[in-house]
This record gives structure tokens, C-alpha cells and sequence, in this order.
């Protein structure tokens, strides 16, 4: 995707292209109650996600080497 292509919001479908999260890994992780919630929007019946907190949101889960 280029830089002119940069799209700010994605849906479930999208998110799951990009990132690799399944549907059903998203609707787990939207319910969660921890660190591993992940962030979302939800407008009426639609969820998008914001592309830049989602970055944000897997470098501060990011886990180093022998932190498992």
C-alpha cells in the first residue's frame, strides 16, 4: 500500500488482511478485560479500528526474547 493508499480506519475484514487477526481473534480480544484488550470504535452495529492506535497497542504488547 502506498503512502497516497494509507487508510486510516479499517474494518474486521481489513484488519485481518493487514495484521493477520482473524474475526474471531478480534471479537476475543475486543471482550477482554486486560492489557490484551484490543482498541476499537463501534458505531452503531460497525467496528473499525483505527490503524495507528492498533500499531501503538502491539508495541506496547510487544514481549522480548526469555520474556515469555
Amino acid at each position: 500500500m502506498t503512502k497516497m493508499e494509507f487508510k486510516r480506519w479499517l474494518n474486521p475484514s481489513e484488519l485481518e488482511a493487514e495484521y493477520g487477526f482473524s474475526k474471531s481473534s478480534q471479537a476475543k480480544m475486543r471482550m477482554v478485560s486486560n492489557s490484551s484488550k484490543i482498541p476499537f470504535s463501534k458505531i452503531g452495529n460497525f467496528i473499525k479500528y483505527d490503524r495507528i492506535a492498533i500499531d501503538k497497542w502491539l508495541e506496547a504488547n510487544q514481549v522480548q526474547g526469555g520474556d515469555l
